[in-house]
């Protein structure tokens, strides 16, 4: 099944659903509050998920746990999807979309579901080229 998102702009909807659901703290917030919980936050800033909107650069609240520390399911996807080429932005977006390989659910609402999730990711990138993935 060709991808809806990969090769379009992702709409600021989209963007506004994530801020209202999940908090969209700018990188600068992130950074300041791990600094308050660990005495070197840049092995955690090194893994995180940043998406670029034409006002700055953002992290999703979706990869957080509660104490603050990156949720390891969310860290393994995003490794993938970087490994598959697939941008920072199409990544986000798709974690957001409800998906045919997981039922109807998203990605974000299937997290117990590594394995299913690892190979959802694998079906969004594979109708693009490699090349054309991270554009």
């Amino acid at each position: 099944m060709p991808s809806p998102i990969i090769g379009r702009p992702v709409s600021d909807q989209v963007w506004e659903s994530i801020r209202a659901e999940f908090t969209l703290p700018t990188l600068e917030q992130v950074r300041r509050r791990l600094a308050e919980l660990m005495e070197d936050p840049d092995p955690v800033m090194h893994q995180l998920i940043r998406i670029f909107i034409r006002e700055g650069t953002y992290c999703p609240g979706f990869q957080f746990l509660p104490d603050g520390q990156v949720h390891p399911t969310v860290a393994s996807l995003f490794r993938h999807a970087l490994e598959l080429r697939i941008a920072h932005n199409y990544f986000t977006a798709w974690m957001v979309t409800p998906s045919q390989d997981l039922g109807g659910a998203r990605p974000v609402d299937s997290l117990p579901r590594a394995g299913q999730l690892h190979r959802a990711l694998e079906d969004f990138a594979a109708p693009l080229p490699r090349t054309r993935r991270a554009n």
